[in-house]
């Protein structure tokens, strides 16, 4: 390596310091948690926060919310926290009960009360109901009663025994008898003052017969005129007797109307309601009697009883939302939102063999007890539900609820016979919450979905890192140690802590907003304080919490570097190659992500300018990974075919893999690999490449830099480290750095390096020790530079397939050919 390269190196390789941000505990202004106030509400999302309030405050409707967030960010303890919050200022909506409706009992009438009414109009209608049973009876038994009643009976006796005293006469008068028969009244005629036989009537003469015919005739038309009148004697002294029996039964419960009339003055559903009971009450007085169960069999007797159970329902109240236990508006949160679940159900019940329903079966939905308040769904929980997601559209577009079982009415394939409850209206905020790729897929998807949900709230994963959000982070810890009873934490520990958020959005001046794992972290820290005796939880506790969840997650990649190890899977750490290169993958497996070296090779030969990935050809390949091979192609071409046709057949792998490779963060280190199949150079095997490459050679970012050195480094550590092994990264990863506190004291000690580099060039001198080179004034670069070799190379190879193709035009007797263009080259060597 020439100086002027030792220089360039040591330039681009990072010093320990830039490894890991760290915070210094004496900068935090408190000794323990204990002295800082737990966090209210949430930290670091100004964004989501303004939009809350915006969507929670417009009246207008349409306006409901999509929060908009990773799991784990705070979304539903924030939305939580905000709507009960504002729920509290405002005014708690109405209970809402269904009563039967006695004009059309298969739609049950809806009847709005104020808040805590509802329940207590129920309990009204059941004490009036036994109050009823008590009073009718009692006054049935009156004697004013059985004195009305005889009176009519009587009257009516009178004037049916007038009425046939009067037809007995007019058919004496003409010689004949009436006679009750069991097939109704008959004359007998009567001769000598004796009835006449029917073998007597026939012997008469026929002129006397004829005149009994006449005046028979005469008699039964005076029979039909009699009975007509008793018939209608006998109606109006029934009327009578039903005028009499309502006057009774209104008389007995006239009070308890007057007292429930009163009560509910001020609402006329109510008022309208007990009007109909009035009317119907007195058609049902036989379901207040006690049931006549004497000398009856007990099952007879109990299947009375639930007959009339079953008829006095009729006056009771279901009530299905009853606020009178809120404070301000209802937040409900739905985490099984079925259809039912959210727009209510009708239930069915057994009765004397058959199953039967009615108003009091009707149950409430999540929709029902948010009505006037906030209802709160996880989207993928809605649309998991078949029809549940069609149903909650459906009552916020027409804005009311419509309760209808499936089974009966909506999906039967022929009409049937069901409650129709009527409609309640609806006037709620409903909060959705769900990932970013579920708002954009709902919007370009479903039309009704960003008319309906005009307020996005968007969660952002991390914040800024500085003093105000530090402190905050602390505030959140000690809200965490109050709601948990955990151990509080020293002021080095929540620097650890703190320093532990930027590891997990892997940046230096960033700090993760996945609350979730904080609070793991926090929790976990407590528990490993206890097993060491401590009151408050120090940084060594912290650290073993992360090391602890580490080891519970880490076998496959442990099992990974054993095989590395023992040789089974190829990687070496020393020594030097052409053409072979450790290139690192990031792999992640649930929860936990590490690094992994992977041997990447590659070969050259004469050809037509093809550069081939093997993954690639046997479809091993994702399309990000295909489009970083293919701009490693572009560069070369781009790079050294200006003045010759690119005339090489080149393969690169990944050597020992044997899943889909994805992603373009290879790019460079197949570049490298190639670079040094052409050049002859060796590749330092102690050192391992991440980053990708443009078409110009510049090295962008890339993901995971925090485990793939960690990965690359517990290799060496387990194969030996030599003080000259390391990893190269694009540099504009280096402020993601947030490395283990191991592999930075083995850079600090040199045992271990990490350089950033922002162009192919900086990375081929690293990797080879020798200068890349930069075109001279004549176009040409430097004897002995790795662009010059690469170039010579090139050029010697579209030298031998233009002296190939000569020769086999000779052959073919068409001449020797002076170039060959690119394109038009023979089959490679």
């Amino acid at each position: 390596m020439s100086e002027l390269t030792g220089q360039a190196v040591a330039r681009l390789a990072l010093a320990p310091e830039q490894l890991r941000r760290r915070l210094d505990p004496a900068s935090l202004p408190f000794q323990t948690t204990a002295e800082i106030e737990p966090l209210e509400a949430t930290i670091g999302q100004p964004r989501a926060l303004s939009a809350l309030e915006f969507g929670l405050e417009i009246p207008t409707g349409g306006y409901n919310l999509y929060v908009a967030g990773r799991p784990g960010s705070g979304r539903e303890s924030t939305v939580r926290h905000y709507l009960e919050r504002y729920a509290r200022q405002r005014p708690t909506p109405p209970d809402w009960v269904y009563v039967h409706n006695f004009k059309d009992p298969e739609q049950p009438v809806a009847i709005a009360l104020p808040a805590g009414r509802g329940a207590q109009f129920a309990l009204d209608m059941d004490e009036f109901v036994r109050a009823a049973q008590q009073a009718i009876p009692r006054a049935f038994e009156s004697e004013e009663y059985d004195r009305r009643r005889r009176e009519i009976v009587e009257a009516l006796d009178r004037q049916r025994d007038e009425l046939w005293s009067a037809a007995q006469e007019f058919a004496q008068q003409r010689g004949f008898a009436l006679q009750a028969t069991p097939a109704g009244v008959v004359s007998v005629p009567i001769v000598q003052g004796r009835p006449i036989a029917p073998e007597a009537f026939d012997l008469l003469p026929a002129p006397v017969r004829e005149d009994l015919e006449r005046r028979s005739q005469e008699i039964q038309a005076r029979i039909a005129d009699t009975l007509r009148e008793v018939r209608r004697l006998e109606k109006q002294a029934a009327e009578r007797l039903r005028q009499l029996d309502r006057e009774v039964a209104l008389f007995a419960v006239g009070s308890l109307f007057d007292d429930l009339r009163e009560r509910y003055a001020d609402l006329p559903g109510v008022l309208a309601y007990l009007e109909e009971v009035r009317e119907d009450l007195p058609d049902h007085l036989h379901d207040f009697f006690p049931p006549q169960v004497v000398n009856v069999p007990p099952p007879i007797a109990q299947l009375q009883v639930l007959q009339q159970q079953e008829h006095l329902a009729r006056y009771r109240v279901n009530v299905l939302v009853d606020n009178s236990a809120l404070e301000g508006a209802p937040v409900i949160f739905e985490r099984n939102p079925s259809y039912y679940n959210l727009l209510g159900r009708i239930d069915y019940r057994a009765a004397f063999g058959a199953m039967v329903t009615d108003f009091s079966q009707i149950r409430p939905g999540a929709l029902h007890r948010a009505n006037g308040g906030f209802l709160v769904l996880h989207l993928d929980d809605v649309l998991r539900n078949p029809f549940a997601w069609e149903g909650l559209k459906r009552v916020l577009l027409n804005r009311q609820i419509v309760i209808e079982n499936l089974g009966a009415q909506l999906l039967s394939p022929v009409p049937t016979a069901a409650l129709r409850p009527q409609p309640i209206p609806l006037d709620v905020k409903v909060v959705l919450i769900g990932t970013p790729l579920l708002y954009y897929l709902m919007s370009a998807l479903d039309e009704d979905f960003k008319e309906l949900f005009r307020v996005r709230a968007d969660f952002a994963p991390d914040m800024d890192w500085n003093e105000e959000h530090a402190l905050d982070y602390a505030a959140f810890i000690s809200r965490c140690v109050r709601e948990g009873g955990l151990r509080h934490f020293d002021r080095g520990a929540v620097a650890r802590v703190i320093e532990y958020g930027a590891r997990i959005v892997e940046h230096q001046r960033k700090l993760s907003l996945q609350l979730l794992e904080i609070s793991n972290l926090v929790a976990e820290a407590s528990y490993w304080a206890g097993k060491a005796n401590r009151e408050l939880v120090t940084v060594e506790d912290v650290d073993r919490a992360i090391e602890q969840k580490e080891y519970r997650s880490n076998l496959v990649e442990e099992r990974i570097r054993e095989l590395i190890a023992e040789g089974t899977l190829q990687i070496e750490t020393e020594g030097a190659r052409v053409g072979q290169i450790n290139g690192l993958s990031y792999i992640q497996l649930g929860d936990y992500a590490f690094g992994r070296p992977t041997r990447v090779t590659a070969r050259v030969s004469l050809g037509r300018g093809a550069v081939v990935s093997i993954e690639r050809e046997i479809a091993l390949s994702g399309p990000i990974h295909s489009k970083g091979f293919l701009i490693l192609s572009n560069y070369l071409a781009g790079a050294y075919a200006q003045d010759f046709p690119l005339s090489i057949s080149a393969s690169i792998t990944f050597e020992q893999a044997y899943e889909e490779v994805e992603g373009d963060s290879a790019s460079s280190t197949e570049l490298y690999a190639l670079l040094s199949a052409l050049s002859g150079l060796e590749l330092k095997q102690g050192i391992a490449v991440t980053g990708s490459v443009n078409q110009h050679g510049e090295i962008q970012a890339v993901g995971g830099v925090n485990e793939k050195i960690e990965g690359f480094y517990a290799v060496c550590k387990v194969k030996g480290l030599t003080g000259e092994q390391g990893v190269i990264i694009p540099a504009a990863n280096a402020q993601h750095l947030m490395l283990k506190d191991e592999v930075v004291e083995a850079v600090r000690q040199g045992r271990f390096h990490v350089w950033a580099v922002r162009t192919v060039d900086e990375g081929i001198e690293i990797l080879t020790g020798v200068p890349a080179g930069q075109r001279g004034p004549d176009g040409q670069y430097p004897e002995g530079t790795v662009h010059r070799l690469v170039t010579d190379r090139l050029r010697a190879y579209a030298e031998r397939l233009r002296d190939f193709g000569g020769r086999r035009d000779e052959r073919d007797g068409r001449g020797p050919s002076s170039t060959v263009p690119s394109g038009e080259t023979g089959e490679g060597a």
